[in-house]
Parts: C-alpha cells; structure tokens; sequence
C-alpha cells in the first residue's frame, strides 16, 4: 500500500507508494541462495528462454496436445529462477522462498490430467503468491518480515484453496514492501528484512515499485505464469505499471482477504498480476469467491462463479463513454502525459466516446481520512493476525512487533524506520469517534461524492488517468520519489481498477489505469483487453543495470 499524508505535508503525498526469529531466515531461503550471487559478477541477462511471455491460454494447449506436462513446466521456471532472480552484482531479489513441494504437486496434477481430465484453465499452471498469503505448507507467511519467520498459519488463504482446487502449482512466495509499505515514511518499496530489496527488470536500479514488488517484478521477467499481489491502496496497480504488467484491483469483497496478513479491512484485497488482460480474467476467475471468513465477499453474490474471460472483447472501445480524469492525476510528467494522450486517440480511433474532462469530486480530500483508517485498521488487523498464530509466536501486539524491530536493528532496519508502526500504536480501538468519523468521510467523499457523482453525471463506463510516472531510481537513503499516481479514489472507495501498459519513456515502463464503480470488473476488462489489442505495447524487460537515457518516450 502506498503510504498516505499526514496532515499538512503535502511532500509526503507526492512521494508516497504502493501500500497495500531472525536467523531462521537462512533457512527459509536456503533453495534459492544455492544459485548464489557471485560478486563481480554481471547484472542478470534477458536469456533466452522457450516459454517467454506464454499465456495461460497458449500453455494449456500445449499441455492438452502432449507437448508440455505441468511438472516440465514447473521444472523450466524453477530453472528460469535460479538462473535470473539471484545472480550477478544487481540481483532482482523477486522470489523470497521456492515452494520445497511443488515439482511433486506439479506431477501429481499430470497424472489426475491423464486419468480424469484437467480441471479448468489454471490445471498444472505455475503461479506465484505474495508473501503476505498464508499457505499452511512448508513455506513461510511473513509479509518479508524476520519476526514472523516459523511463524506458519494453521490453514491456507482462502485464495490459496481456490487456486490449488483450481489445479494450480503454487511455486513459491514472493518479496514484497515490508509489511507492505506500512512501516516507515522514508521506506524504499522492494526492501524487506526477509527478502533484501527487489529491483525493476526494466532497469534494475529502478524501483519495482510496492508493496507487490516482487509478484510484479517476477511476472514481468517470466519467472512465473501469472502472479497474485495484494493491494490496500496501489500496491498491485503500481508495480504492475512499473513492471508494463496488466494489475487487476477488484472491488473489495469479490476476492476473500482471509488468510492474507491485513493492513485496512475496508480497503485490502488481493488480485491478479500478469501479462496480459486475458490472464488477468482467468486468474481472476478462480481468485473471485464468497468465503464465510469473510463477511465482505457476501456482497459479491451473483457476481463470483464467472467466466471472467466471456467479457473479453477486442472491439469493446466501439460506443464506450469514458471519462478523462484529469485533475490531480494529470501534469506531473509531461512524457507520461504524452503517451496516455496518444491512448486517448487510440480509444478514440476505435468507437470510444471521450469525456474530456471528467474529474474525480474530492480527489485531493481522500488523504487525511484515508491515512486516519489505515493507522487504526492496522493496528487492530495485526493484533487480530498474530493472535490467529497462536503459540507459532511469541508476538502478541503490535508493541511486540516494534520492540521486536529495535531488538534487531541491524537487520530490520538498517535502512529506514518504524514510524508508521509508531504512530498506528498511538492509536485507540476501532469504536473511538476519530476512526468511525475518518472512516465514514472517506467511504462518503469517495463513492457517492467522488466517483459515483462523475461516473452518473457523465454516464461513464469507466474513468482513465495515468496510473504513474515512470519508475524511479531505488534510494535506501531517502526512501521512494514518486511523483504521482491514481490509485486513491479506487483504493478508499473499495471499487475497482485495472492498469495496462501504455508505452515506455527511455524504456522505462508506463501504464494507463481504468477505473470503475464497484463490481465493475467485466467493464474494465472488456475495455483494457480492447485497449491493449489495439496497442501491443508489453515487451519484455531487457534486465539492464541502469536506463538508456539516450532513449525518448514512448520508445
């Protein structure tokens, strides 16, 4: 999650980014620290590799023709892993942990395919799950933190049942913002204690952006199929655009959040990280569910058991009314703004009709409210986390948490601090008059206020902004420079959103979000799948050590 303004400090606004025992880690990580790092040596190559920028589509045809298994699949991104995510002086640091089990998962999956048939589309696929995800495996669920190290849940994720019903082979867990990016003020997004910092593939001393870094990260650099991330507030839509990924946020309550470490009840919910937008549906597909955990997903009656991908529509543009966003999401960087004006003539070109402008009532209100629920959602959803683990911890409040920090500096921050845990500790109970006031003010001034009102007045099927400027440079010093983004009104309101590449600057990569009102999912697919077969712009990364400056947008 990208961190929010405290009040008055417009600074910190401008630069915030994607929300959402110690030594044991050495263990935990011991499968992936045997491809090694060698000193000196090179940045990691873009090698080729025989299943680069496969669908999921694509790879289930070749698993129903004999001409990939689920276990030579899995075998071919493990080595794509070890062979890219861990080398050279620049590693990417995507992948927190490899799943001990999966090869075994992956064959048992062929063996059921041979005997009963496959069970849908995500039969023997490889995926990659945030960190943040329990799966009550061999694997850990630590949200990149050491204090939660051996700490395994009881059960899996809700989504992680769905995705193994599904027939999925879950690889491994992937890096992410610390606690995702709700710690410090100064963080920078890819860093945890647990995993290091992950890096951008497009130019690795760029930002991946957060707190999904790694999910984003990996999925752009084909370490996987498809990726799941987690978002409270840009933090699957930031790095997804960072990384010329398709990043889906759906309306909170489609996708169950039990078994996911919480930042904000009202605001998190995990989503598909992929390459294309028809992955995306299909991901989606499985992901979206009524779960009696939680009571959100009871809202999404009618609207799970979905074949996602029956909305895709390349000519889904022709008489689409979309509206321009410009206020507050525009005029930041001239080049992002170059390219997504070219969007708006490729839309144009192909039967939408442009709204121009249509901006967000309130848009500039969000923050203070919004940073006043996370501080009091946080601290209870921790609370209520490691209760849930029982005797697995030793942590019981989020006051163990940060004594815990401070007992381990050295590696839990050697780089930036604690504050946000400081000031959501300084918080009451989620009956105090503050939280229940911040809370409905940002529910009021973001849905029927904000979207909701431009999206009537209008009659919009969908708003379009800019999701970012390109990725900025990673700095362990003074933390993440952003310059802007379009995440918020989405992320309070709890609707949904959808980002797709839209170009590159000085091959630094750029996206154009779709936003909706709730339960607006099959809309904005259908019109991001129109956009993006009408643009092409996803090209794999290039893995170089810094960007090629010489370059000019939209090269």
């Amino acid at each position: 999650m990208k961190k929010p303004t405290p009040p008055g400090h417009r600074s910190w606004e401008m630069s915030r980014r994607a929300f959402l025992g110690g030594t044991a880690a050495v263990t935990a990580m011991a499968s992936l620290e045997a491809s090694g790092n060698p000193e000196g040596q090179p940045a990691p190559s873009a090698r080729p590799f025989e299943l680069e920028e496969t669908t999921i589509a694509e790879l289930q045809a070749g698993m129903g023709e004999g001409k990939y298994t689920a276990h030579g699949l899995t075998e071919r991104y493990l080595a794509r892993i070890a062979a890219t995510d861990r080398t050279g002086s620049l590693p990417l640091l995507s992948v927190i942990e490899l799943n001990p089990d999966a090869l075994a998962i992956a064959q048992a999956l062929d063996k059921e395919r041979k005997e009963k048939g496959a069970r849908g589309p995500l039969h023997g696929i490889p995926v990659l799950i945030k960190d943040n995800i329990a799966t009550a495996d061999r694997m850990q669920t630590t949200a990149g933190s050491l204090a939660l190290v051996g700490a395994v849940p009881s059960r899996d994720a809700f989504v992680v049942e769905r995705l193994r019903a599904a027939g999925a082979v879950i690889l491994g867990k992937t890096n992410l913002s610390e606690w995702a990016n709700f710690r410090s003020t100064r963080s920078a997004s890819g860093w945890s204690g647990r995993g290091g910092q992950c890096r951008n593939p497009y130019a690795l001393d760029r930002s991946p952006s957060g707190s999904s870094s790694g999910s984003g990260a990996a999925t752009a650099a084909n370490l996987c199929v498809v990726a799941v991330g987690t978002e409270t507030d840009g933090s699957i839509v930031s790095p997804s655009a960072a990384c010329s990924l398709v990043g889906l946020k759906p309306t909170v309550g489609l996708v169950s959040r039990s078994g996911i470490i919480p930042i904000s009840h009202s605001q998190d919910t995990a989503g598909p990280m992929t390459r294309t937008v028809a992955d995306a549906a299909a991901l989606l597909t499985v992901l979206a569910g009524i779960d009696a955990a939680d009571v959100a997903t009871a809202a999404s009656q009618g609207r799970t058991g979905l074949d996602y991908t029956k909305f895709l529509d390349a000519d889904g543009l022709k008489g689409a009314r979309i509206g321009v966003a410009r206020e507050r999401f525009f005029g930041y960087h001239a080049a992002t703004d170059a390219l997504v004006e070219q969007a708006l003539e490729v839309m144009k070109s192909k039967g939408a009709i442009l709204v121009d402008p249509a901006s967000i009532p309130n848009a500039p209100k969000l923050d203070d409210p919004e940073f006043e629920v996370l501080l009091y959602e946080f601290k209870a959803g921790t609370e209520a986390w490691l209760a849930s683990l029982g005797d697995r911890t030793k942590l019981r409040t989020l006051a163990d948490l940060i004594r815990f920090n401070e007992e381990h500096q050295d590696v839990e921050m050697p780089y930036f601090g604690q504050e946000l845990l400081r000031q959501a500790q300084a918080r009451g109970s989620l009956s105090d008059a503050k939280y229940l006031k911040a809370l409905a003010s940002s529910r009021k001034l973001s849905r029927e206020q904000g979207i909701d009102a431009v999206m009537r007045k209008h009659q919009l099927d969908a708003l379009v902004a800019p999701t970012q400027a390109p990725p900025g440079l990673i700095d362990l010093v003074n933390g993440d420079h952003w310059l802007g983004s379009s995440s918020t009104p989405a992320a309070v309101s709890g609707y949904a959103t959808l980002t797709v590449p839209a170009g590159y600057v000085r091959g630094l990569p750029v996206g154009l979000s779709f936003i909706g009102r709730a339960w607006s999912e099959p809309t904005l697919l259908k019109l991001a799948h129109a956009y993006e077969q009408a643009t092409r712009h996803r090209r794999p990364p290039g893995f170089v050590p810094t960007a090629d400056l010489r370059l000019v947008a939209g090269r």
